[in-house]
């Protein structure tokens, strides 16, 4: 892991301590399963029962054991998105969310470290918001499709293209394209975005398939990238209709990341949080979720009476964030996510006015 150095007064670099360095490294705890294990975690069990096979759990029950003792040693607080596992969702995390929720959660955790169970511009942005507490990621190469198809060169000449043309930018992003950008958004909040600009004309970048959805619900002109989610460009709507067509009365719910074709054959389309909302709400007897599927087994085990359909279309950068790996980051206190700070104080601004944007 890269290690943060800065200039000293005479100009010389000075390192900066990692974040093993300054909390130390813990030794691996017995990760045997035994019958204090199995009366201590079997309240979680329940909780995922219908995921994770009785005889398979004597392998996640002592990492969630050891997860949850070793985060409270350390002070810690557990961030995972609406795209994790069960095991991750319902056993370790102490704040679930879409990247909207964690992004405003994130500024009011009070633990000194934060572990992020998400993509890297997730654990990114919690940097971004909490510059003096030390943040990790289990795994640094969880990525994002839409977050590599641009970068902070592309967006500065977009802004030459199109010079006053305000940039809103979605937070699948890196820290150096959120430095060139005016605001951030989410897909919950994206409208009520680009309806507060003043301008015509806006530029919103880079899941293309986002901003055309949104241009069907403003007046203003939207400007975009062709940037995609690997997971939701997958969807057509010829797939959604055989769904129909198969299971009469299920109720579709998509996300924004969606092309629009496919958005058109739902009867809902939200964030990760809102399609969360309209099932709890609305308890459809049967449902598809339009998305990533490890979200529809965390609602299922919350939610009873409603059937889940499920097309999975897996994120393999979420799956890189495993038990293991999330322990691994708690003992040797890897990954460190570390930003430029000149980068940072950028990116800051327009995440920040996007929290910060009444609603």
């Amino acid at each position: 892991m890269t290690q943060a150095v800065h200039s000293r007064d005479d100009g010389a670099p000075r390192h900066l301590p990692t974040a093993a360095e300054r909390f130390g490294v813990r030794p691996m705890p017995d990760l045997a399963f035994t019958l204090e294990i199995a009366r201590e975690m079997e309240h979680l069990y329940r909780k995922v029962s219908d995921f994770i096979p009785a005889f398979e759990w004597p392998v996640y029950a002592p990492y969630v054991a050891a997860i949850n003792r070793l985060k409270r040693e350390r002070g810690a607080v557990i961030l995972a998105h609406n795209y994790q596992t069960p095991e991750i969702f319902h056993c370790v995390a102490d704040i679930v969310g879409d990247s909207l929720q964690l992004a405003r959660d994130a500024t009011r955790v009070d633990a000194e470290i934060i572990v992020q169970c998400g993509v890297h511009f997730m654990a990114e942005t919690s940097k971004l918001l909490n510059p003096q507490k030390t943040v990790l990621i289990p795994d640094s190469r969880a990525g994002c499709s839409l977050s590599e198809s641009i970068t902070g060169a592309d967006v500065r000449l977009l802004k030459q293209r199109y010079p006053g043309v305000p940039v809103v930018t979605y937070v699948n992003t890196s820290a150096d394209v959120k430095a060139e950008t005016d605001i951030c958004c989410t897909s919950s909040n994206v409208l009520a975005i680009v309806e507060s600009l003043e301008s015509d004309t806006v530029l919103c970048i880079p899941d293309e398939y986002l901003a055309m959805n949104v241009a069907r619900q403003t007046k203003k002109t939207i400007l975009t990238w062709k940037g995609h989610c690997e997971v939701h460009e997958r969807f057509t709507a010829a797939e959604l209709l055989a769904y129909k067509a198969a299971h009469p009365g299920i109720e579709i719910i998509g996300h924004p990341e969606c092309h629009p074709d496919v958005i058109a054959v739902c009867d809902f389309a939200g964030s990760t949080a809102g399609m969360i909302s309209y099932v709890k709400d609305k308890r459809p007897p049967k449902v598809l979720l339009v998305t990533e599927c490890s979200m529809a087994s965390n609602i299922q085990a919350e939610v009873e009476g409603v059937e889940f359909v499920k097309p999975c279309n897996l994120c393999p950068h979420m799956k890189r964030i495993t038990l293991p790996k999330i322990l691994d980051s708690l003992l040797n206190m890897t990954d460190e996510v570390l930003i430029d700070p000149e980068i940072a104080d950028r990116a800051r601004l327009a995440v920040e006015r996007m929290i910060n944007l009444k609603q």
